[in-house]
């Protein structure tokens, strides 16, 4: 892991360029996560392009920080990224679900030259059902285990790849993970999706339950420059589930925008 330093912390990311060609590429997290989430994608067997996965901050490797659930947190972490972009040269942001919005906040907030975006497994607006925002705040351990039932963040999660995911949840602790999924609820921007011109993509899991395939037909409807792909046998975290799939979805949409 290499480090970047700003705004007072340290954003921890990894880089893989080896060999590789065309766009530079960063990958978001969501809520709860890390850059570990990404690991099919900056393997060797990943696309065919330099791959960069950020930890948010109190995430992972990265330095915590003191805000607000919300716009303040939101920004925060579109400061991590649009760091990590220019540190990296990275052209083209992928963010899932909570990552999502912060590729939205960084679009519409910072200025970044950037030549595409994916919105995987997220949307426009990502509320939270208040049942959910009570047992983050109340039950964390009940929180782990309902997202990783079937049909939430895995379609038939199952073995090690489940347990990889609920330890990655649980060592982002309840306050941050309650941090971002509270975040997430205030996130909106419906009414400002004509703003982003930038060529995009949506691609979705047929089974996610969190970030439905409606939430994908709307960004493609809605955006100036957006198609979608709705990814067969998997869920929310459709790049761990079908990881083969989802890259090559990446690499059209690459080749079309580069």
């Amino acid at each position: 892991m290499e480090t970047v330093a700003h705004d007072g912390r340290e954003t921890a990311y990894r880089l893989v360029e080896t060999d590789r060609t065309g766009p530079t590429v960063l990958y978001i997290h969501g809520s709860g996560g890390s850059h570990g989430v990404w690991t099919h994608q900056y393997s060797p067997a990943g696309p065919a392009h330099p791959a960069v996965a950020l930890d948010l901050s109190g995430h992972g490797a990265s330095d915590d920080i003191e805000t607000e659930p919300g716009p303040e947190t939101l920004s925060a972490y579109a400061d991590d990224a649009c760091t990590v972009a220019k540190e990296t040269g990275a052209d083209v942001l992928v963010g899932n679900s909570l990552g999502g919005a912060v590729v939205f906040e960084t679009v519409l907030e910072r200025s970044l030259d950037l030549s595409g975006v994916v919105f995987a497994g997220s949307g426009a607006r990502l509320a939270v059902h208040e049942d959910i925002r009570e047992m983050l705040a109340t039950d964390f351990e009940a929180a782990v285990e309902f997202f990783h039932d079937t049909d939430r963040l895995f379609h038939h999660g199952r073995g090690e790849l489940l347990e990889q995911s609920k330890a990655q949840m649980r060592d982002a602790g309840q306050a941050v993970t309650r941090r971002d999924f509270l975040t997430c609820h205030t996130f909106d921007v419906r009414d400002r999706l004509d703003e982003l011109t930038v060529p995009a993509r949506a691609v979705v899991g047929e089974y996610d339950g969190l970030t439905p395939p409606s939430y994908h037909e709307y960004l493609a409807e809605e955006l100036p420059n957006c198609e979608y792909a709705v990814l067969e046998e998997c869920a929310h975290l459709a790049m761990l589930e079908q990881p083969g799939r989802f890259n090559e979805v990446v690499a059209d949409f690459l080749a079309v925008t580069n």
